[in-house]
């Protein structure tokens, strides 16, 4: 399994305004090149420590993903006809406790996630359409051909 940068696969930093109140940052603008795709609908995900949730595709659905709270591991896997990054794995951490990002997913590139640590995850995503069963590609999280290790712990340094 090929780890790697995923063509199309964008994480997006934030600029974040912090003073002793708490802070401010912006998500999405409708101006933003990595958004030009368009907004379809808001979702918001609870996930409890050491949920998996994998894998998801979709046919033409962009998702943009941004953890509130707690912390993922994502992981990603191209499976696009013709992509020049086909069958890489690439995994992304996201989270409160590190640097502010949204990350943009294409369509055609499998994704999943596990929350890592003690508390849940809260995730809110964006998608450039409304729910479309049709639109929904699923695919088992311990999939032979994708290869992925959703146990596993981080590498050994």
């Amino acid at each position: 399994m090929p780890l790697g940068n995923i063509d199309g696969v964008v994480v997006h930093p934030l600029a974040r305004h912090a003073d002793d109140r708490g802070y401010f940052e912006e998500l999405i603008r409708v101006t933003d090149d990595f958004f030009h795709e368009g907004f379809g609908q808001l979702s918001h995900s609870k996930m409890y420590p050491g949920v998996v949730k994998a894998w998801h595709i979709h046919k033409t659905q962009i998702d943009w993903w941004y953890v509130a709270f707690g912390r993922l591991r994502v992981a990603l896997h191209d499976k696009r006809e013709g992509s020049p990054t086909r069958g890489v794995t690439q995994e992304i951490a996201l989270g409160d406790d590190l640097p502010p990002a949204v990350l943009k997913i294409p369509p055609g590139v499998a994704h999943g996630c596990r929350v890592i640590g003690e508390t849940p995850a809260h995730l809110f995503y964006v998608t450039s359409c409304t729910y479309n069963p049709d639109e929904e590609g699923r695919i088992s999280f311990d999939d032979a051909e994708i290869g992925y290790d959703w146990l596993s712990g981080p590498p050994i340094k």
